[in-house]
């Protein structure tokens, strides 16, 4: 994208959310309809913020939820409250663009997901909501580049893994200083453990959500934290889920436990995760969940720099294989045949300069066994060998391709290689695996490296590893990525200190990455 640090831009992101309360100049573009039920409904609607994502170049979707009561249920009455929007040029709301009226659903929590359409390409809006009488901050976004752009420059901030109870979520506060164009969470939303008094904060509830309103609550609790508020409010949001906004390392329609949790039971438990995610999330209809499935790989462009390829590595995946035998089963899929197939038509056929991959879980090989022999995490691509190799394979006629994961809590920056068991195989792209943004807390450094230092060298694809919290920005250029590891001092305290621990480069034409 071409950015602009404007004044008013700048003051924006540094003022945080600007709560505009004077009714009376609002009333200006309240219709009368709306008006009449005004004074009708509980003190404090908006709270639960605001948000927008998934920015098209004509298009974006403004997202709020009704909630005076988050943590019981929301707290609206059962009906259809009319919501009014409104999106402009300019942070006062002055020049208007657009405006309607959209429905807040019982049945969808009182959520509004405005699929706003004929915006101009590449640039800033901001935008607010109204119900009852009352108004929401303001909040800023920004449409992607016109389908033909082809120069420009577009800056995107990688994050995942967000565990309520490991600490506040104070990277974020760096994040809106920082100013990117959009903010890419591959997973982790939320956690779905029980409540523990272990850590400098506590799940709400008394156990595991498995409801549909006990999901809600979670998701209530986690979009309390301020800096997530405002980072939602300041940038368009591209999103999907791992395994914590269901069920830890779930698979297809298999739970962590099926010793304790019936397939009918489990079944029944994903439809109310899957509902309670669209219900929170700044995604289009597209993503209206039905039962235990939603539609969550889709593709989103941004001029001929980047496309931006965003999976689905949980629903259309195998079981978790347990031995590595398992793990190099060709039966074994984490995709599915037409995801698969989807992603690779996408690449190859891809006009962009960029093609990256947003994949939960880390694609690069991770042998946790020193010296001979490997072993891996089962739950990553390196339990399912035969259809990461072979995507690999075809990375090689793909350009540029580079892939950006979360899971570990870690920052592990790879190459992509054909074959991990040739150290001197073709390197075919470049990884990303951002660390988290609170869960593991404050790690002790000495006893990470201690850990890990030592596989390095049955690792040698490893460019760069650390255990800070934080996240990766990515400076995206024609020539080439220039990529930062923001991390930040602590977690278990509402404010930190961030800087940056890594400087890496990825250059066009060249696969692979560097530290810089």
């Amino acid at each position: 994208m071409t950015r602009a640090s404007s004044p008013d831009r700048r003051r924006f992101l540094t003022a945080g959310t600007v709560a505009l309360g004077a009714a009376a100049s609002a009333m200006v573009w309240l219709p009368g309809t709306a008006r009449a039920a005004e004074g009708t409904l509980p003190d404090g609607l908006f709270g639960l913020g605001i948000a927008s994502g998934d920015p098209l170049p004509d298009g974006i979707v403004l997202w709020t939820r009704l909630a005076p009561d988050p943590l019981n249920g929301g707290g609206m009455p059962e009906r259809v409250v009319e919501v009014e929007w409104e999106i402009a040029e300019d942070e006062r709301l002055r020049r208007t663009v657009r405006r309607g009226v959209a429905p807040a659903r019982p049945e969808y929590g009182h959520s509004v997901h405005v699929d706003v359409r004929g915006l101009r390409p590449d640039r800033a809006y901001w935008y607010r909501f109204r119900a009852g009488g009352q108004l929401s901050d303001t909040g800023r976004t920004r449409t992607a580049p016109h389908a033909h752009a082809r120069n420009g420059f577009l800056r995107v901030a990688l994050a995942s893994c967000q565990n309520w109870q490991h600490g506040y979520f104070t990277p974020y506060a760096d994040m809106v200083e920082q100013d990117p164009d959009f903010v890419l969470f591959v997973g982790d939303y939320i956690y779905e453990s029980t409540p523990s008094s272990a850590g400098p904060r506590r799940h709400e509830g008394t156990g595991e959500p498995v409801t549909l309103e006990q999901y809600r609550n979670r998701y209530a609790q986690y979009r309390s934290d301020p800096d997530l508020l405002r980072l939602h409010a300041g940038a368009p949001w591209v999103v999907t889920f791992d395994d914590h906004e269901v069920d830890n390392d779930w698979a297809g329609e298999v739970p962590q436990d099926p010793d304790k949790q019936s397939h009918d039971a489990f079944v029944a438990r994903l439809a109310a995760a899957f509902q309670a995610y669209y219900e929170h999330m700044p995604v289009r209809a597209t993503a209206i969940p039905s039962g235990p499935h939603i539609q969550m790989y889709r593709r989103l462009e941004f001029g001929r720099l980047v496309r931006l390829n965003v999976l689905d590595t949980r629903q259309f995946r195998s079981d978790q294989a347990t031995t590595p035998a398992g793990a190099e089963s060709p039966s074994m899929t984490m995709l599915g045949a037409e995801q698969k197939a989807w992603l690779l038509d996408g690449m190859l056929d891809s006009p962009a300069r960029w093609n990256l991959v947003a994949s939960q879980i880390m694609m690069a090989e991770t042998d946790i066994l020193p010296g001979e022999g490997k072993l891996w995490y089962y739950d990553a691509w390196d339990g399912y060998q035969v259809e990461r190799n072979a995507l690999l394979e075809r990375f090689a006629d793909v350009r540029n391709p580079v892939v950006l994961s979360g899971d570990r809590h870690l920052t592990m920056i790879s190459d992509l290689r054909t074959d991990y068991s040739d150290p001197g195989s073709e390197v075919v792209g470049a990884e990303f695996v951002g660390t988290s943004i609170s869960s593991n807390g404050d790690q002790d450094q000495a006893a990470f490296h201690a850990q890990w230092d030592p596989l390095m060298a049955d690792n040698p694809h490893w460019k760069f590893i650390d255990a800070h919290r934080g996240y990766h920005l990515f400076d995206i250029h024609r020539d080439g990525i220039d990529a930062q590891v923001r991390v930040v001092d602590t977690v278990v305290r509402p404010q930190a200190v961030p800087s940056t621990v890594a400087r890496l480069r990825v250059d066009n034409g060249r696969p692979g990455v560097e530290l810089a």
